[in-house]
């Protein structure tokens, strides 16, 4: 299951365990690439927390999280960043990344 990131949710969804959070928008090419890969992951994974923030929505939650470019990936652990992935990767990349949480 995707949980859609808001102001009011943000905070607690992340504030513990493994989250992969997507930035994206509904106009950008790549992040519709990349939104079935993510898909598949939050279907797949039931230890980690599948998020997205909808960045036209909610620029403030972009811009406080360093967000320049789309689609970007954060992965959390505890309410702490602790990777990044810019642009369109592979799922496999993603999951290595996951892992390494």
């Amino acid at each position: 299951m995707i949980i859609e990131l808001n102001d009011q949710n943000f905070n607690e969804t992340v504030a513990s365990g493994k989250v992969l959070i997507d930035f994206w928008a509904d106009w950008c090419g790549p992040c519709r690439m990349l939104g079935p890969i993510v898909d598949e992951i939050a279907e797949e994974t039931t230890d980690i927390t599948v998020a997205k923030v909808n960045v036209d929505e909610y620029p403030e939650l972009a811009g406080k999280h360093g967000v320049m470019s789309i689609p970007t990936l954060l992965f959390m652990k505890d309410g702490k960043v602790m990777d990044t992935s810019i642009g369109v990767v592979s799922k496999n990349v993603i999951l290595n990344k996951l892992a390494a949480l």
